[in-house]
């Protein structure tokens, strides 16, 4: 029962609603002890021959007005009891969405989707009924339960009474025993079903590239490994639930022997009557309830506690990067100075970054280029505050960077990742996603800029074209310049691009930076990118390699070194001329 404890704050919040509920239902329980005692001085009446019609009327008014008070009761009760649980439900759901939203990159990178998701659903669906019907169940088994027992032996005879329920602590030490068993069955289903959840999104994310690769037979065979582990955990789960009602039930039976076998015998005595007898197992079968109860309350309090427990885990992780040592909620400008010794991931024992150095002044450009694991990324994430633990120092307008609220930092930043995310929403939407109340104007600007009005107003539908899960209806250049619009909506002081122009061509490349150029003279912009054209325009540029800054300058300047850049650039140069089918005709250098 400790998961009532752990939902005690809850339940002082919302006090009002299970005291009445409560109440309503130990009012119910009352009303309930009634028809057994009217059944019983009816076949009194009728065994004394002094039952009338009179009489036989006034009871049965007296049933009738029973069981109408019984039922409004009844219906005040459940708007109480699980009107609060629903509540709590939706006040769970509502931290847990809070909390996914607050907690940074590293948390996801430990966490499955679909784990969180299970959380988000089956163990709140749990604790919901551990709220609701396990309140019920609690209250419900100890108030009927007792009040009977009350009424048999106050009313009708103690000693029968007492004889009729020798076996309940047999049946209190079984179904705790069960109880024990269930939380820890339960807990293994509901992780193995997180896993499953995980399985299934990921497997729908990635249809694609199944197909493309054929191997759906691979992922069906997969899938169903995991959906049979499921169900058979939840199969040893059912096993144990399975023992309650029987158990129960054969309980029941034996007390309801005992009370015939001897209660027969107390007739016989005439220490009790013929309807004393019926209304005592007219009561024993009101008993039959709060037992069912009282198992099916271990049932849910297991399950319950199981679920609490791993919400309470996830919402007790504490995001890696907050705003202890913020003092400004102002959004800072594009001044960067940059100092950092050496950063390494906490997984990770060698360093990723190594001596990295720069200045940026507000509205000039930096471009980060450099071979693939070379740290641009992890360099984008550092300046944006994603990541934390850097050996050295990174401020903004002479300010460290962790001065700055978190909401002030991402008030400033546009970022373009190399992963780009659109939701299942309308074309307009998903540009308009920073900036909901941009007017169509500045959405359709926002897209010329990013040059991909051209291609929007192709579409049957226009900026009203519903573009599917993640952008799935769209190439892979249409998305990615979808997401530039996105980020140039909202004006950002500090564009970033991260390898953002990947799956465009270099015409279009071009355009969208020439249109930055025109619109962002006075704002900073850092592009990090594998082809060199898309970073020859910047003010400063830094060629990284395993981590360390190996050549740092403009264009011309990195260009009359006979460096890695000068290498590659003209490398590149050659291979566009030869796939435009070009003349070579002389050096480049």
């Amino acid at each position: 029962m400790r998961v009532f404890l752990d939902l005690w704050w809850y339940f002082k919040r919302e006090k009002t609603s299970y005291i009445i509920g409560i109440i309503m239902l130990m009012i119910v329980s009352i009303l309930s002890l009634l028809p057994p005692y009217i059944v019983g001085v009816v076949v009194d009446l009728m065994v004394e021959n002094n039952l009338t019609v009179e009489g036989l009327t006034f009871w049965l008014i007296i049933l009738f007005f029973v069981g109408l008070a019984a039922y409004i009761f009844r219906y005040l009760w459940r708007i109480m009891i699980f009107g609060a649980s629903i509540r709590l439900a939706r006040l769970l759901r509502n931290q847990l969405y809070e909390h996914f939203t607050n907690m940074s990159a590293k948390f996801y990178q430990r966490r499955k989707t679909g784990d969180l998701m299970a959380h988000a659903t089956n163990d709140i669906r749990a604790v919901e009924q551990t709220a609701g019907a396990g309140v019920l169940t609690l209250v419900d088994s100890l108030t009927l339960g007792g009040f009977v027992i009350i009424t048999m032996a106050v009313t009708i005879s103690w000693e029968l009474t007492l004889l009729s329920l020798l076996p309940l602590p047999l049946l209190a030490f079984l179904t705790n025993f069960y109880g024990s068993m269930l939380h820890k069955r339960f807990r293994v289903a509901q992780a193995a079903f997180s896993s499953l959840n995980d399985r299934v999104q990921e497997s729908i994310a990635g249809i694609r590239v199944t197909k493309t690769f054929g191997q759906e037979k691979a992922d069906i065979a997969a899938f169903q490994a995991e959906s049979d582990d499921v169900v058979k955990k939840n199969l040893r789960v059912s096993r144990i639930d399975a023992l309650f009602d029987p158990t129960i039930t054969f309980i029941i039976g034996v007390s309801y022997f005992l009370a015939v076998y001897f209660g027969a015998g107390f007739v016989i005595n005439e220490d009790i009557t013929i309807g004393q007898l019926t209304s005592f197992t007219i009561y024993l079968g009101l008993l039959v309830w709060p037992m069912l109860a009282f198992g099916w309350l271990f049932n849910i309090v297991e399950r319950g506690r199981a679920s609490y427990g791993r919400i309470s885990e996830l919402l007790a992780e504490q995001a890696e990067i907050t705003d202890e040592h913020a003092d400004t909620t102002k959004p800072p400008s594009g001044r960067f100075d940059v100092e950092i010794h050496s950063f390494r991931y906490k997984s990770e024992d060698d360093p990723v970054l190594n001596d990295v150095r720069f200045q940026l002044k507000e509205g000039e450009t930096l471009g980060v280029i450099g071979r693939t694991g070379s740290g641009k990324t992890t360099l984008m994430k550092l300046l944006m505050r994603e990541e934390q633990g850097v050996n050295g120092k990174i401020s903004l307008d002479y300010r460290s960077i962790e001065r700055y609220t978190l909401d002030a930092l991402r008030t400033s930043f546009g970022y373009v990742p190399q992963d780009q995310f659109l939701f299942s929403a309308t074309i307009a939407d998903n540009i308009a996603f920073a900036k909901p109340n941009a007017t169509m104007q500045e959405v359709i600007d926002a897209a010329k800029l990013a040059c991909v009005h051209e291609d929007i107003v192709q579409f049957q539908n226009g900026y009203e074209t519903f573009v599917g899960e993640r952008g799935v209806t769209l190439s892979g250049g249409q998305k990615q310049r979808i997401a530039i619009a996105r980020a140039l909506l909202v004006e950002p002081e500090i564009l970033m691009f991260d390898d953002s122009l990947s799956a465009v061509d270099a015409k279009t490349e071009e355009s969208i930076l020439e249109a930055l150029r025109m619109k962002r003279s006075e704002r900073t912009t850092i592009i990090s990118a594998h082809r060199l054209s898309a970073v020859k325009h910047a003010d400063v540029i830094l060629v990284l390699d395993q981590g360390k800054v190996v050549e740092q300058g403009t264009h011309e300047s990195l260009m009359k070194k006979d460096g890695w850049y000068r290498e590659v650039y003209n490398q590149q140069q050659l291979e566009s001329i030869v796939a435009e089918g070009g003349d070579t005709g002389g050096t480049y250098g």
